[in-house]
């Protein structure tokens, strides 16, 4: 009895300090990169100048040159001015997408121009103003500006 005694707590120590082992191993380990995405993003765009209305006080959406988004019902649009086309985004993807944008893509500083499809229905209208408020809430948090333009 003793020596099953004996084995039983022996073995139940032996446990108790592997799986101390383990915890202290997953909460020390190595970080490569303790910054979150979003603070990469951020930092990222915190680099760009700030925005200098100057540049783009009447600009035409046409002539845009810096980054162009567009609100839809099901999400956000970077519009690439030059040839027309659209890269569809979820709004959670929109931050690190333009901080991912070269240099080059924002002459007139840290601002982007935003425009608003038009609601074919009530649940549209909806969805377009809560993607709105998403967007521009972001944008607002890591001080991108913002140039409103009229729906087309």
């Amino acid at each position: 009895m003793v020596n099953a005694t004996h084995l039983t707590q022996t073995l139940i120590a032996a446990l108790a300090a592997l799986l101390l082992g383990l915890q202290l191993i997953s909460c020390s380990g190595p970080r490569a990169n303790p910054t979150t995405p979003a603070q990469d993003a951020t930092a990222r765009l915190q680099a760009i100048p700030a925005a200098d209305p100057a540049k783009y006080a009447s600009m035409r959406s046409k002539a845009w040159r810096n980054p162009y988004l567009i609100i839809r019902s099901d999400g956000v649009a970077l519009l690439d001015v030059r040839n027309s086309e659209e890269r569809r985004l979820k709004p959670e993807e929109v931050l690190d997408t333009l901080a991912r944008l070269p240099a080059n893509s924002w002459p007139y500083g840290r601002v982007v121009a935003i425009e608003e499809t038009a609601a074919s229905s009530g649940s549209d209208k909806i969805a377009i103003r809560r993607i709105k408020g998403i967007v521009a809430g972001t944008l607002e948090d890591v001080h991108v500006a913002i140039n409103w333009m009229p729906s087309p």
